[in-house]
Protein backbone atom coordinates (compact mmCIF):
# COMPACT_ATOMS: atom_id res chain seq x y z
CA UNK A 1 0.00 0.00 0.00
CA UNK A 2 2.88 2.37 0.99
CA UNK A 3 4.00 2.01 -2.44
CA UNK A 4 1.07 2.18 -4.37
CA UNK A 5 0.70 5.54 -2.29
CA UNK A 6 3.88 7.05 -3.05
CA UNK A 7 3.69 5.76 -7.03
CA UNK A 8 0.59 8.26 -6.79
CA UNK A 9 2.00 10.99 -5.34
CA UNK A 10 5.26 10.54 -7.63
CA UNK A 11 2.82 10.56 -10.40
CA UNK A 12 1.21 13.76 -9.97
CA UNK A 13 4.25 15.51 -9.36
CA UNK A 14 5.05 14.48 -12.92
CA UNK A 15 1.85 15.63 -14.36
CA UNK A 16 2.28 19.20 -16.39
CA UNK A 17 0.62 22.13 -15.50
CA UNK A 18 -0.66 23.31 -18.51
CA UNK A 19 -0.72 27.16 -18.96
CA UNK A 20 -0.58 29.39 -21.65
CA UNK A 21 2.13 30.76 -23.31
CA UNK A 22 3.86 33.41 -25.26
CA UNK A 23 5.79 33.97 -28.04
CA UNK A 24 7.94 36.72 -28.25
CA UNK A 25 10.23 38.54 -30.62
CA UNK A 26 12.90 41.32 -29.84
CA UNK A 27 12.86 44.62 -31.47
CA UNK A 28 15.88 46.91 -32.29
CA UNK A 29 14.60 50.23 -31.67
CA UNK A 30 12.57 51.99 -28.66
CA UNK A 31 9.50 51.32 -27.05
CA UNK A 32 7.88 53.80 -29.14
CA UNK A 33 8.89 52.88 -32.24
CA UNK A 34 7.65 49.61 -31.43
CA UNK A 35 4.23 50.30 -30.52
CA UNK A 36 4.00 52.41 -33.57
CA UNK A 37 5.24 49.21 -35.66
CA UNK A 38 2.43 47.11 -33.44
CA UNK A 39 -0.10 49.60 -34.53
CA UNK A 40 0.66 49.71 -38.25
CA UNK A 41 0.93 46.38 -38.79
CA UNK A 42 -2.70 45.62 -36.99
CA UNK A 43 -3.87 48.36 -39.23
CA UNK A 44 -2.30 46.79 -42.29
CA UNK A 45 -4.09 43.62 -42.01
CA UNK A 46 -7.21 45.38 -42.14
CA UNK A 47 -8.68 45.70 -38.69
CA UNK A 48 -9.36 47.99 -36.01
CA UNK A 49 -7.46 48.56 -32.80
CA UNK A 50 -10.43 48.35 -29.88
CA UNK A 51 -8.32 49.23 -26.90
CA UNK A 52 -4.69 49.91 -25.78
CA UNK A 53 -4.16 48.81 -22.68
CA UNK A 54 -1.42 50.89 -20.53
CA UNK A 55 -0.36 47.89 -18.52
CA UNK A 56 2.70 49.20 -17.52
CA UNK A 57 1.80 52.30 -16.66
CA UNK A 58 -0.73 50.37 -14.06
CA UNK A 59 1.51 48.76 -12.90
CA UNK A 60 3.98 51.10 -11.80
CA UNK A 61 1.44 53.14 -10.47
CA UNK A 62 -0.30 50.78 -8.45
CA UNK A 63 2.84 48.80 -7.46
CA UNK A 64 3.51 50.88 -3.79
CA UNK A 65 -1.12 49.85 -3.11
CA UNK A 66 -0.04 46.52 -3.40
CA UNK A 67 3.10 46.65 -1.17
CA UNK A 68 5.32 45.92 -3.80
CA UNK A 69 8.53 47.51 -5.15
CA UNK A 70 9.67 45.50 -7.74
CA UNK A 71 10.07 47.63 -10.92
CA UNK A 72 8.43 44.97 -13.63
CA UNK A 73 8.55 46.85 -17.11
CA UNK A 74 9.74 50.67 -17.80
CA UNK A 75 6.89 50.32 -20.40
CA UNK A 76 4.42 47.69 -21.92
CA UNK A 77 1.57 48.47 -23.54
CA UNK A 78 -1.68 45.58 -25.28
CA UNK A 79 -3.10 46.54 -28.39
CA UNK A 80 -6.60 44.76 -28.00
CA UNK A 81 -8.17 43.78 -31.40
CA UNK A 82 -10.61 41.25 -33.47
CA UNK A 83 -10.76 39.96 -37.00
CA UNK A 84 -14.33 39.41 -37.87
CA UNK A 85 -13.65 37.07 -40.78
CA UNK A 86 -11.19 34.78 -38.39
CA UNK A 87 -13.67 35.51 -35.15
CA UNK A 88 -16.55 34.00 -37.25
CA UNK A 89 -14.70 31.39 -38.56
CA UNK A 90 -13.20 30.06 -34.97
CA UNK A 91 -16.31 30.69 -32.98
CA UNK A 92 -18.41 28.85 -36.04
CA UNK A 93 -15.86 25.55 -34.93
CA UNK A 94 -16.32 26.13 -31.46
CA UNK A 95 -19.09 29.21 -29.46
CA UNK A 96 -16.89 28.97 -26.77
CA UNK A 97 -14.14 30.18 -28.80
CA UNK A 98 -15.79 33.53 -27.30
CA UNK A 99 -13.14 33.18 -24.78
CA UNK A 100 -10.28 33.76 -26.34
CA UNK A 101 -11.57 37.28 -27.87
CA UNK A 102 -10.19 40.10 -28.25
CA UNK A 103 -7.02 39.03 -29.41
CA UNK A 104 -3.61 40.79 -28.30
CA UNK A 105 -0.26 41.86 -28.85
CA UNK A 106 1.59 43.49 -26.58
CA UNK A 107 4.91 45.22 -26.47
CA UNK A 108 7.25 45.87 -23.18
CA UNK A 109 10.64 47.52 -22.10
CA UNK A 110 12.60 45.89 -19.97
CA UNK A 111 16.45 46.47 -18.70
CA UNK A 112 16.58 48.45 -22.52
CA UNK A 113 15.17 45.26 -24.28
CA UNK A 114 12.05 45.71 -26.42
CA UNK A 115 9.94 42.89 -27.36
CA UNK A 116 6.89 42.40 -29.33
CA UNK A 117 4.37 39.52 -28.23
CA UNK A 118 1.64 37.80 -28.16
CA UNK A 119 -0.02 34.95 -25.89
CA UNK A 120 -0.71 31.31 -27.52
CA UNK A 121 -3.56 29.32 -28.59
CA UNK A 122 -5.08 26.09 -28.44
CA UNK A 123 -4.17 23.68 -31.69
CA UNK A 124 -7.29 23.58 -33.30
CA UNK A 125 -9.28 26.15 -35.22
CA UNK A 126 -7.69 28.85 -33.08
CA UNK A 127 -4.36 28.47 -34.54
CA UNK A 128 -5.55 30.17 -37.33
CA UNK A 129 -5.66 33.32 -34.65
CA UNK A 130 -2.40 32.49 -33.58
CA UNK A 131 -0.60 32.51 -37.29
CA UNK A 132 -2.74 36.43 -37.83
CA UNK A 133 -1.07 37.16 -34.57
CA UNK A 134 2.44 36.05 -35.64
CA UNK A 135 2.23 37.41 -39.02
CA UNK A 136 1.56 40.96 -37.09
CA UNK A 137 4.19 40.10 -34.79
CA UNK A 138 6.78 39.61 -37.63
CA UNK A 139 5.53 42.58 -39.95
CA UNK A 140 6.07 44.23 -36.72
CA UNK A 141 9.70 43.64 -35.97
CA UNK A 142 10.91 43.75 -39.89
CA UNK A 143 10.61 39.79 -39.80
Amino acid sequence: MKNLLTCAILGLAATPVIGQEAVTYPFDGSFEDATFAVENAIIGKGLVIDYVSHTGDMLARTAADVGSTVPLFEAADIFLFCSAQISREVMEADLMNIAHCPYGIFVTERDDAVMVGYRTYPDGEMQKVQALLDEIAQDAVGG
